[in-house]
């Protein structure tokens, strides 16, 4: 047995359907008003749960009662919280065995319960209680490696819960299964946990903690914050009555009092321990307290009260079978014999003593053992449920990602499928769109065209009508001969979209020349072509006749001298470029003169060229532009220059 004995929570077993503030009294009243049996059954647990620190055969009346009713109700959570009070109660009263075989079957009762979403909580909270009553067991029993396992299985499941008040108790016992491993650090941990999580929820049970913090600063021989810790806790302790850990905490004070040389007050706390342990018949305390005042008056050589108050602790010790109280005892009694020249009862308490220790020896072999064995049948067990968990989620893994590639691939195929229809009805619809859309710039290129036919012709048979007039017949029929070819190149090439560059030419020659023979060579010409441009290379037809028509009629006519025409074509990277120039009298003379007198079908052909130009620029998806500029040719003379930049196109 350590010098120190800690304490476990046992509060964290408590349960609740009802508030557990209330009272028995007050539970007893509502006991007698409640006809519904599932009720009844859970009001006498809570009353149960009341007593466990004040009275623990009440607490076995109750437990009991609530157990009878459950079983005939077959109300199986009730039944399990009822197996955990009476498992209580029997810690209490130091029957382990018994404790042990109530908290394995409300074990079994809350594990193979079924869940539904109302019972789902209680249930796993009652199996936490389950295994964390069972771990308390092991402690006493001094089995600490499987002590610790229970705890953490239990405290996982407050965890998950979120019920901070019984993670806070397991924190508590966890460190007393360290404190009794010697790890008073790790220990230390634990309790300072749990003792963070008490404080900020004002639990009552802080008490409990506490006190084990001031254990472990005791036996580090920290007696000024034992001492602080001590007093903590019996403020807590006074405010929120607690029998057994009051006990222990006069248990422990004593100690203190010991290793602080105050023999009187050691004595008395222990007095008040034994008070105290009696009135709740915790005979594992009491049997603790008896020993520590036999060590107390051996050391002052008070023989006599040192063998009657071991010889009470021996009592005890085997009443509750603590083999390691006993052995303590025998050797306590056998030293006080000795040193009272009784060798005979020194001898025979010493044999007892070395008996004692050989049987703990020989348990803790077999216990080592047996825990052994059981432990490799548990990892045994736990490694074959795992193994089989682990293939059962391996093949649940591989069937849902079999399904999902499956469904997968199905969708991308799928897709693919639809993609390559849509792309194929896409193509087509885009085929289509672009023949009609094509064929209607041709028509409408036509259309424009053919706009321009009458306007042309028009304008050609005023030249004739006034040609005739001022030169007579005979001129006036070579002049017809000339248009008569003129006319024939127009006509051939109307019904096309593009002619090829050297008709443009031969067309824009013959004008030119019907306009000389007009105007009694009143203006000269020149018609270039560069070397660059293939012989392929086309462009629409009657683009160019009405801006060389400008050029003479509003250009070179106007002026008083001679005039001079240029059409050259040129290639510019990817455009070819149509520049006619005049050296007449320019754009603000001729505006200004026709200010009076606006020709509609100029402005007419002006207007059809630039929306040919923007049919051009839509069929082809590159610029067709058209620039006019007025140039300075001398000091008195002024010309107008016209650009036309044109996608270069080829005759097919």
């Amino acid at each position: 047995m350590n010098k120190i004995r800690f304490l476990y929570s046992i509060l964290l077993l408590s349960f609740l359907g009802f508030a557990q503030q209330k009272s028995a009294d007050s539970l007893m009243q509502i006991l007698g008003k409640t006809k519904n049996d599932i009720d009844r059954a859970n009001v006498l647990n809570a009353i149960s749960d009341c007593y466990k620190v004040v009275d623990p055969k009440k607490m076995v009346m109750y437990g009991n009662q609530a157990l009878d009713l459950a079983k005939k109700i077959n109300y199986t959570i009730a039944q399990g919280n009822a197996y955990l009070n009476l498992g209580n109660s029997k810690i209490i009263e130091g029957d382990y065995k018994v404790a042990t075989n109530y908290f394995q079957q409300a074990q079994e009762i809350f594990e193979n319960e079924s869940p539904t979403p109302n019972t789902k909580d209680e249930i796993a909270s009652g199996l936490a209680k389950s295994y964390g009553s069972i771990g308390i067991v092991l402690s006493e029993q001094s089995n600490y490696a499987k002590a610790l396992q229970f705890y953490l299985k239990s405290v996982k499941i407050y965890e998950k819960l979120g019920d901070q008040v019984r993670c806070a108790k397991l924190y508590n016992n966890i460190g007393v299964i360290y404190k009794s491993q010697k790890s008073d650090f790790k220990a230390l941990e634990f309790f300072v946990k749990a003792e963070k999580i008490q404080s900020k929820l004002k639990d009552e049970n802080i008490s409990i903690t506490l006190t084990n913090m001031a254990n472990c600063y005791l036996n580090q021989n920290n007696l000024e914050k034992a001492n602080f810790y001590y007093n903590e806790a019996k403020k807590i302790l006074d405010k929120y009555p607690n029998p057994r850990a009051l006990g222990e905490w006069y248990n422990n004070i004593g100690l203190l009092k010991k290793a602080e040389k105050s023999s009187k007050e050691a004595t008395e706390n222990w007095q008040n321990a034994i008070t105290t342990f009696q009135s709740i018949d915790d005979k594992f305390g009491l049997a603790d307290t008896y020993l520590y005042l036999g060590q107390l008056y051996f050391e002052q050589q008070n023989f006599d009260k040192a063998l009657e108050s071991t010889n009470q602790a021996l009592l005890i010790a085997k009443q509750i079978e603590v083999v390691e109280q006993q052995m303590l005892c025998e050797k306590l009694i056998s030293d006080i014999y000795s040193k009272k020249g009784n060798a005979s009862q020194a001898l025979l308490h010493f044999q007892n003593y070395s008996a004692l220790k050989d049987q703990l020896i020989n348990e803790e072999n077999i216990r080592k053992s047996v825990e052994s064995s059981m432990n490799y049948e548990f990892e045994k067990k736990e490694l074959l449920q795992k193994e089989a968990q682990e293939k059962r989620e391996f093949l649940i893994q591989e069937q849902a990602k079999s399904f999902k590639l499956k469904m997968l691939f199905g969708t991308l195929i799928g897709l693919l499928v639809l993609g390559i229809i849509f792309l194929i009805y896409n193509r087509s619809q885009l085929k289509k769109t672009l023949t009609l859309q094509k064929e209607l710039a041709e028509y409408e290129q036509k259309a424009l065209h053919l706009q321009m036919n009458p306007h042309f012709v028009f304008n050609c048979l005023g030249s004739i009508s006034s040609f005739i007039v001022q030169n007579g017949t005979d001129s006036a029929i070579k002049y017809l001969a000339k248009f008569s070819k003129l006319m024939r190149l127009t006509l051939e090439y109307s019904k096309e979209s593009l002619i090829p560059i050297d008709k443009e030419i031969e067309s824009l020659q013959n004008y030119l020349e019907l306009e000389q023979l007009r105007f009694n060579n009143n203006f000269d010409f020149t018609i270039t072509k560069s070397t660059e441009i293939e012989d392929d290379v086309a462009l629409p037809p009657l683009l160019l006749q009405p801006f060389v028509e400008n050029a003479i009629i509003h250009g070179v006519i106007p002026k008083k001298a001679k005039g001079k025409i240029k059409v050259d074509f040129q290639i510019d990277k990817d455009s070819l470029v149509c520049t006619i120039e005049d050296d007449g009298v320019g754009c603000e003379t001729s505006k200004k003169a026709k200010e009076n007198s606006v020709s509609v079908h100029k402005s007419m052909a002006i207007n059809i060229i630039k929306k040919r130009l923007e049919m051009i620029a839509s069929s082809t998806h590159k610029n067709a532009t058209i620039t006019i500029e007025e140039m300075d040719a001398n000091e008195n003379n002024t010309g107008t220059k016209v650009v036309l930049k044109l996608p270069i196109q080829y005759i097919q």
